[in-house]
């Protein structure tokens, strides 16, 4: 399993920014998270996760890898049926999205190799494109899959509800979200672990 890694750099970085960072970061210490390198995967992974629970997601996304004999690839998932994938556990719509997805990586219609060396905007442009695929799922990739280092998701629930409670705000502004945003670049998502963090935690 592959981490996406950071360091005293980041950390150092955002500590002397911000105060409460600083008391975050102390407090958690490292965070290890799990990346997905994998594009393709990463992106049907995230399909399938959307609006259900973590324990549900995770036995829909091995009932596909099982149906693809072991190995979740746009040709594996391009030779299945939308009944076949939606017999994993998820809506019809969702088996759609995530056969779309296969066939446009397939056809090259996305050519998911050189989304690689594209800067974060331009793969948010490219990957929207796809039905299923919005700014959060792209979001994730550029963190989880690219490892981008300035990614801070303004569409992410957990990570609104962590600054909240960081900063003791009852509600979250668009404008207060990109002061903070300002503040922790360019390790965006750096902070992003430690939000998630302080999401967790009991009011």
């Amino acid at each position: 399993m592959t981490f996406f890694i950071y360091g005293d750099t980041e950390t150092d970085w955002l500590s002397k920014r911000d105060k409460r960072m600083a008391e975050a970061i102390a407090r958690f210490g490292v965070i290890r998270r799990p990346s997905m390198p994998d594009l393709f995967s990463a992106l049907v992974t995230y399909i399938v996760e959307q609006q259900i629970s973590v324990a549900a997601a995770r036995t829909v996304n091995q009932r596909l890898l099982t149906l693809c004999d072991g190995a979740l690839t746009p040709e594996s998932v391009y030779n299945l049926s939308p009944e076949d994938i939606q017999a994993c556990g998820m809506t019809m719509k969702k088996a759609h999205y995530i056969l779309g997805v296969a066939q446009s990586a397939v056809s090259g219609a996305v050519d998911l190799s050189a989304v690689q060396h594209m800067d974060d905007q331009a793969v948010i442009k490219t990957l929207t494109t796809l039905n299923g695929v919005g700014v959060w799922t792209v979001e994730m990739l550029l963190i989880f899959s690219l490892r981008r280092p300035d990614v801070l998701s303004w569409g992410d629930l957990a990570i609104q509800r962590g600054m909240m409670r960081l900063y003791h705000h009852k509600k979250l502004s668009r404008e207060q979200f990109e002061r903070y945003r300002r503040r922790y670049s360019p390790y965006g998502t750096t902070a992003s672990f430690y939000l998630w963090e302080m999401a967790k935690e009991i009011p």
